[in-house]
């Protein structure tokens, strides 16, 4: 792991079990995973950098917006005492190890059990974190440090809960606005709903496990000016690092 605290590629091996190789989450020194293998180090994209936050709040059609309340989900920004923080923090990344722990394991021993506590796990920590931003509001950088806040979102893409992913989203595109977040956290999520809808994405950050490219991206000419503006590095360079394993 580099000192700037930017781990590997993360999977989203959801409960469904279909393998999407993503682009590396930066900020957190802790459990990742790119696709077609269980980890590796990191990747050139940058760090921690604010960005233009594309929103796309309310084009999945449901025309739904940051203000509304979504599966009990609503923007706060509540005083947390830093042992609060820090018990919040521990506890983020301990989920978030555990989903990588029992992931590899099923990598290793691909059996119905295995699979089955990858799916228990991921429900687990869905409602952990549900719990923890209904009283605490998301935990952004600012709350509960870079690593912890890209394990909530490791999490969160690998939640079996489409509705509280589209309400972490319109939170998380708050926050990174507000720069208390990195926007590629914003990009993750906001392709990971996409896809997810049946919707092209925004940044290019999910690719088809079939066919090992992205899966649809609208206005695909001017995909990397969009990625550049939220920290990520050119598609090109994230699709040769995939395919290195980088």
């Amino acid at each position: 792991m580099s000192g700037s605290g930017m781990p590997g590629h993360v999977a989203h091996d959801t409960a469904r079990e279909g393998r999407t190789g993503v682009a590396p989450l930066p900020g957190r020194d802790g459990p990742t995973e790119p696709a077609g293998a269980p980890d590796e180090p990191g990747h050139p994209c940058r760090d921690g950098h604010a960005g233009r936050v594309h929103d796309p709040a309310g084009e999945d059609g449901t025309g739904r917006s940051h203000d509304e309340m979504r599966d009990g989900v609503e923007e706060v920004r509540p005083v947390v005492v830093p042992a609060l923080a820090a018990a919040l923090a521990h506890e983020l990344v301990r989920r978030a190890d555990e989903d990588q722990k029992v992931t590899r394991a099923a990598h290793r021993s691909p059996t119905q059990i295995a699979r089955r506590r990858i799916a228990e796990c991921r429900r687990g920590n869905a409602e952990a974190l549900k719990t923890i931003v209904k009283r605490h509001a998301w935990p952004t950088s600012d709350l509960v440090g870079a690593p912890a806040s890209t394990a909530a979102l490791m999490i969160l893409l690998h939640a079996p809960d489409l509705d509280f992913q589209l309400a972490c989203r319109d939170l998380i595109a708050q926050a990174a606005a507000d720069g208390r977040c990195p926007a590629p956290h914003h990009a993750y999520i906001a392709d990971h709903c996409a896809v997810e809808l049946g919707q092209p994405q925004f940044y290019g950050t999910r690719v088809d496990p079939a066919t090992f490219r992205p899966y649809p991206v609208r206005q695909p000419r001017t995909l990397d000016e969009r990625r550049g503006d939220v920290g990520l590095c050119p598609l090109d360079e994230q699709m040769r690092a995939l395919r290195l394993g980088v």
